[in-house]
């Protein structure tokens, strides 16, 4: 490793917070895959959920609803605007995938420990499918006495007959991107109602006591200062929810949001070391008031909410995928099911995967998905590294430990790696560097893609 390299070490600054690396990266899967070919795919798919593995390992359920009745300015995830016939139409076929999966070997042969609908907007669907579905997935799929089968959404339209609909169907947990409770930085970001009806929704749920609801929020957006970001962490406590993301806005080349930036439709989004400096206001908050914390970005206002699919998806647990537009893993195998539309209703008529592209993941897989788990909750053990590695792999890395260290970026603990506040704010770059170091030792030209 290179470690006159400031992509990977990150510069010698007085503040790292703001300025260790020029931007922050996406995450990824890290590690190298290999594509496995479109002929071959349905074969592999039947051979894998046709088995009964011989090791059993946590796993996860994850349901794609890929509707949205308004896209966000800053959302990369837009596939369908809601129709009703549309909607129907691919409910139809989510139900006949979820019976298609649910009745293979792989499936029945343990429990699921979380179920996730995620979208899109999966709250757009009406009170009797929303029930239905919930139905569906206890009655078809083998669940943990205490799994947590969450249902994401927006606020809007989100009655209380969709609401009781999804307790009854089951669901447990609720999450909802409110982004901001300021009405003018939610309406310029196409969120579609003001910030005081979101704030009297979700107490409106919260006053049920039937459920955890947690909440988004977004720092960084188009006329969101440092003063409305203080509010709308002071908007999380006032809101009662049990739970809370702080997320900062991503800069994506091609998005809505760059487009009225550039046509002076929305002033510039905040640069990187101002919303370094909101992630430090709301860490610093959330310490304040005594929220209990999951991850470098997640807290809890109780023990109510636990976030464990959020938790199991950052590592190796097998996600099976349903929907069109849904991601998941099985194993060594990734995939990702049609966006399209009309090439995933095919497929299910078919009775066929609804999946153009399968992959097989690295044999590194197992020590890649640890490192991202670990920097999202902030601590590294050497132990836990090197048991998985089968080797003194921390050890190997310590020059690069002892350069961030350096940097402001980690501090050394005996046996852990423990990320500091700039640390928690570049876990994604962190993590990922761990996983380029990783790769380019086992590369003499230094030159090893990090896929």
């Amino acid at each position: 490793m290179d470690l006159s390299d400031v992509s990977l070490v990150g510069s010698a600054t007085p503040d790292p917070l703001r300025f260790a690396f020029s931007r922050k990266k996406m995450a990824h899967a890290g590690g190298n895959v290999n594509r496995i070919a479109p002929e071959n795919t349905q074969q592999e798919l039947k051979d894998v959920l046709n088995s009964i593995p011989l090791a059993q390992q946590s796993r996860c359920l994850y349901i794609h609803i890929p509707f949205c009745r308004v896209r966000c300015t800053y959302c990369n995830f837009f596939q369908y605007a809601s129709s009703k016939s549309l909607i129907d139409s691919y409910f139809e076929a989510l139900m006949k995938e979820i019976r298609f999966k649910a009745s293979q070997p792989w499936t029945q042969s343990t429990s699921f420990r979380a179920v996730y609908v995620g979208g899109g907007t999966p709250t757009d669907i009406s009170a009797a499918q929303i029930k239905q579905l919930g139905d569906a997935i206890r009655a078809y799929f083998p669940l943990t006495p205490d799994c947590e089968i969450t249902l994401e959404g927006r606020i809007n339209r989100f009655s209380d007959e969709k609401f009781e609909s999804a307790l009854e169907g089951g669901f447990n947990r609720f999450s909802f991107g409110i982004q901001s409770f300021d009405t003018h930085v939610r309406r310029s970001a196409k969120r579609l109602d003001d910030g005081d009806v979101a704030m009297k929704r979700i107490q409106e749920m919260v006053a049920y006591d039937a459920a955890p609801i947690v909440i988004d929020l977004l720092f960084g957006l188009p006329y969101q200062t440092v003063e409305i970001w203080q509010k709308d962490l002071e908007g999380y406590l006032e809101s009662g929810a049990h739970g809370v993301d702080l997320y900062q806005l991503i800069d994506m080349q091609g998005l809505p949001m760059h487009r009225m930036v550039e046509q002076g439709k929305l002033p510039h989004p905040a640069d990187t070391p101002t919303k370094a400096g909101m992630f430090e206001t709301g860490v610093n908050f959330m310490a304040k008031h005594h929220q209990r914390r999951l991850s470098v970005n997640h807290w809890a206002h109780d023990n109510r909410e636990r976030s464990i699919y959020n938790s199991l998806a950052k590592t190796t647990a097998d996600v099976l995928p349903l929907g069109a537009g849904a991601g998941g893993a099985i194993g060594d195998l990734q995939m990702m099911q049609h966006r399209k539309m009309e090439d995933y209703i095919a497929a299910i008529d078919a009775e066929q995967y609804p999946v153009p592209m399968l992959m097989r993941s690295s044999p590194l897989r197992e020590i890649h998905a640890h490192i991202k788990s670990a920097f999202d909750r902030g601590v590294l053990s050497r132990l836990k590294l090197n048991t998985l590695a089968g080797k003194p792999l921390y050890e190997a890395l310590m020059p690069l430990f002892e350069a961030w260290q350096s940097n402001g970026l980690v501090r050394l603990e005996g046996d852990y790696l423990v990320l500091t506040l700039a640390g928690e704010f570049w876990n994604v770059t962190l993590s990922q560097n761990v996983i380029r170091a990783m790769m380019e030792s086992q590369h003499p030209s230094g030159k090893a893609h990090v896929a």
